[in-house]
């Protein structure tokens, strides 16, 4: 059980972000696609909510743990029934470029995923969703990402909707771990490199009491790759 008093020691370290993350050119976002704007987000958000009970609950179980980016009320431990977390979105832009490809967290089919529901503040809805989506979702091509899942609290079962649960429209990359932890530990684009993600999330599982075996062992092989190839010492 996971002991507050005594938080387990990360291997992968701020060290080893600053090693691996530099400045580059490469793209933020596919130049390809067609990126949403404010009215796109609206008719989206109207059909993802418009029904539904307030406040909004927002699963997250990547980087909106801990750069949640919208106003936020009540938080709480939450599991997603059905789901597990997978490095499985391969990034050739954000934290990734055509030369060090990186991967995106997604949730996958099957088994069960601790993380954290965010309540969406009371009288921000209109924003919070604008901002949600236009982070999560950014463009038409990847406007279907969204979805409402089952997850069980300390109060029982409901819905709340989360991104990128079996992506849709979008390769998936279905990569051993080893091949995971080379591309995270070698990853760099426009918004940093795959191990800083790596280390936020792993951190930021911890700080909410939430182990998740899965996690621990990518930030201990990216740690291990970073520390044995020359070019980042």
């Amino acid at each position: 059980m996971y002991d507050a008093k005594s938080p387990r020691v990360m291997r992968l370290t701020e060290d080893h972000v600053r090693r691996v993350t530099r400045p580059t050119d490469a793209p933020r976002h596919n130049p390809d696609w067609r990126l949403l704007d404010e009215a796109d987000l609206d008719r989206l958000a109207a059909t993802l909510i418009d029904g539904r009970a307030r406040p909004i609950p927002i699963f997250a179980y990547g980087s909106l743990i801990w750069n949640p980016d919208f106003a936020v009320g009540r938080r709480r431990r939450a599991t997603a029934i059905g789901w597990h977390r997978s490095f499985s979105i391969p990034l050739d832009y954000f934290r990734g470029s055509h030369d060090q490809p990186g991967l995106m967290l997604a949730l996958a089919s099957g088994g069960t995923c601790e993380g954290v529901v965010l309540d969406i503040a009371a009288g921000t809805e209109a924003d919070s969703m604008r901002a949600i989506l236009a982070r999560e979702l950014v463009a038409h091509e990847l406007s279907a990402n969204a979805r409402w899942i089952t997850i069980e609290t300390a109060e029982g079962r409901s819905e709340a909707l989360t991104f990128y649960a079996d992506p849709v429209d979008i390769d998936v990359a279905d990569l051993p771990i080893e091949d995971q932890a080379l591309r995270l530990a070698t990853a760099n684009g426009a918004a940093g490199s795959g191990a800083e993600y790596l280390l936020r999330t792993a951190r930021g599982l911890e700080e909410a009491g939430i182990h998740d075996p899965y996690i621990w062992d990518l930030q201990e092989r990216v740690a291990a790759v970073i520390e044995a190839d020359s070019r980042f010492s």
